[in-house]
């Protein structure tokens, strides 16, 4: 009999660790890491095909970039189509302030290409058929006076999914520098580029819980069979 329960111990335990992590395991596949930074690669890595300058990775453009999603979010038609567009003041008045951005170091954004989708979409996909899915936004791409680029990604709790990228002809860690280098940003949702807090952030808190909750469910079965 004893050696029944102990078995049946056993089994259970092992179910309960595989529960635990299926909930991991499912966000991670989803989103992991920081797509945004992945999109700024993406971005180069077509740039340096095409022979054009490397662009820098500014978190300032990128935590701004966020802001513009954050602000559209819930605006997706569809046709996947962003249907929202914040006035330019909002970008010294209501995005850099959010962002903590030195106001004396507030460049000259170059150009913003935005989009959205139902289902989110993994960097390579999102870059070709969310951002630079068109000879408008190629031609954005391919601008030579780009020195600086930022992205913003956000998604709804199951979509739709918003990404935004701006450009900037500002200097080097010299234009849109942020307060205490973003030390202070509340990141709560969605997540940008140069940033090191990963996109799925805002989802572990869920994943916890979860744990937590089924961990205390599976110690009082345990605690009856022994």
């Amino acid at each position: 009999m004893m050696k029944n329960n102990l078995l049946s111990c056993c089994v259970l335990h092992l179910f309960c660790c595989c529960c635990l992590l299926l909930p991991a395991l499912v966000l991670s596949h989803h989103i992991h890491g920081n797509p945004a930074s992945d999109i700024v690669d993406i971005i180069n890595k077509n740039r340096t095909d095409q022979k054009l300058p490397h662009l820098n990775d500014s978190p300032g453009l990128g935590c701004m970039a966020l802001q513009y999603v954050e602000l559209c979010k819930g605006n997706c038609t569809d046709n996947n189509v962003v249907n929202c567009k914040p006035p330019e003041d909002d970008f010294t008045e209501v995005f850099a302030p959010n962002c903590g951005i030195e106001l004396p170091t507030f460049g000259t954004i170059t150009g913003h290409t935005v989009g959205c989708q139902r289902e989110y979409l993994e960097p390579s996909l999102a870059f070709s058929q969310v951002l630079i899915k068109d000879k408008k936004s190629l031609s954005l791409l391919k601008n030579k006076s780009h020195t600086e680029v930022g992205v913003g990604l956000v998604g709804l709790h199951k979509g739709p999914f918003f990404w935004c990228v701006l450009f900037s002809n500002g200097q080097t860690n010299s234009t849109f520098v942020l307060e205490n280098r973003g030390a202070g940003i509340q990141q709560k949702k969605g997540c940008y580029s140069g940033s090191t807090t990963p996109c799925s952030g805002g989802q572990k808190s869920r994943v916890a819980f979860f744990n937590f909750f089924f961990t205390c469910f599976v110690s009082i079965l345990l605690f009856k069979l022994l």
